[in-house]
This record gives structure tokens, C-alpha cells and sequence, in this order.
């Protein structure tokens, strides 16, 4: 049975709530989902929590929802490029849960592996240990962290085939396999869809038991975060 839907509208019509958890992969605005994001903005859904390893920029990326007021809380690990997000937070508009960056990956993937909780030596000793068991492993210290289960998950990733096997391109794998493996509903956004059979099995990044729904996205933007050239002499 094939999981490609018409459009990202489509994909998410029936899946999308006020108050959900939703997992967006991505690192900067290097492998977004573009067109997920922006059908749930155009969805209206509100108070969101969004697990993402940023917070996009102004005008693109989670920065559309920013935008448009659909966030109430983050939990992600920079969110450094974004002058509205800044405003929300200073003004206790928009809740933050800041986490370390392989923190926040290993979160995901416990989640994805039914794995309920972990302990790490990252944050022993900060905030962000506060209220969170403390355990003593071999004369070390350790921070328990609970696995993240989001209820939707928007992934992106270049070529799946019509039964959701994916393939991922270079650095635009980075957090989306295992915000992939993560939900409980899972809608990936590609560059191209093939017939089943035509991906090598040994090309596979991540297999289709874990895709819901497929959205085509033939000319995503891939905007730049930050451009930076050389001098001219």
C-alpha cells in the first residue's frame, strides 16, 4: 500500500491537534521539512510543544509558528538565530525545556527503541540536572533523562520509496532518523518518491516500518542559515 499522500496539507489533516507534542527534524535549516511546516502553520493548531535541535529563524522554519503564535513550549538544544523566539522567552510568553545536544539525539532515539529513560554524565552539576534523579555509576555521577515520544514527527529526507524506505542526503540525515524513529505518527517530506524495489536494500538509512505518510517536495527552498564568503581582494 503506498503512504504518499497528495500534499502536505493532506498528510497532516487528520493527525494534527491543539496541544500535541511534535518532533520537527533538522539541524539549523540544513534538512527541514519546509512544506510540513508550513501546513501546520496553515493548520491553525495551537499550544504545541516542538522538540527540534533549534528554533529556525524569523520568517522560515519553526520560526513561521514563532511567528504566528502556535508554540508554547520548545525543548531544543540552541535557539540562537531567532530574534522572536528571544522576545517570547524574555517576555515568559513561550516555555523553553534546554537540553544538550547529544542529550536531546539520545532522547529520540531511546524513544524510537522503547527505551523509557537513560542516565548521562552531561548537565551533572547545572540547571540542567535540576529536579532530575542523580545516580552513581563506577565513582561518577549521572543525570537521569526520560525518552522523548512525540505525537507527530515531521522528517525530512531526499528519496523514499512508496513503502516510506528512506534515504538521506549527506548532512541532512542529522537529527531526522531518529525524530523519524521517535513518533508515534511519522510524515516525511522527500525530493523524490520511487517504486518499491528500486532503493537498494543496502542504501536504506532508515526502513519504512517507521514512515507513516509521505509528502513530495520536488523544489524545497534550502535556505542558507548563515552565508558566509570570502573577502574579495
Amino acid at each position: 500500500m503506498s503512504k504518499v499522500f497528495s500534499s502536505a496539507s493532506a498528510a497532516l489533516a487528520d493527525v494534527i491537534k491543539d496541544g500535541q507534542m511534535i518532533a520537527v527534524g533538522g539541524f539549523g535549516l540544513c534538512g527541514i521539512p519546509e512544506a510540513l511546516i508550513a501546513a501546520l502553520r496553515d493548520s491553525g493548531v495551537r499550544n504545541l510543544t516542538c522538540i527540534s535541535n533549534n528554533a529556525g529563524v524569523d520568517g522560515f522554519g519553526l520560526g513561521l509558528l514563532l511567528a504566528t503564535r502556535q508554540i508554547r513550549k520548545m525543548i531544543a538544544s540552541y535557539v540562537g538565530e531567532n530574534k522572536e523566539f528571544e522576545r517570547q522567552y524574555l517576555a515568559g510568553e513561550l516555555e523553553l525545556e534546554f537540553t544538550p545536544q547529544g542529550t536531546l539525539a539520545e532522547k529520540l532515539r531511546a524513544g524510537g527503541s522503547g527505551i523509557p529513560a537513560f542516565f548521562t554524565p552531561t548537565g551533572v552539576g547545572t540547571v540542567v540536572a535540576e529536579g532530575k534523579e542523580i545516580r552513581e555509576f563506577n565513582g561518577k555521577q549521572y543525570v537521569m533523562e526520560h525518552a522523548l515520544v512525540p505525537d507527530v514527527s515531521l522528517v525530512k529526507a531526499w528519496m523514499a520509496d512508496r513503502s516510506g524506505n528512506l534515504v538521506f542526503r549527506r548532512t541532512a540525515r542529522n537529527f531526522n532518523p531518529n525524530v523519524a524513529m521517535a513518533g508515534k505518527i511519522t510524515i516525511v517530506e522527500v525530493e523524490q518518491v520511487v517504486a518499491n524495489g528500486e532503493i537498494d536494500p543496502d542504501a536504506v538509512h532508515l526502513p519504512g516500518i517507521f514512515v507513516d505518510r509521505i509528502v513530495l517536495n520536488p523544489t524545497p527552498e534550502k535556505r542558507i542559515e548563515q552565508r558566509t564568503v570570502r573577502a574579495e581582494r
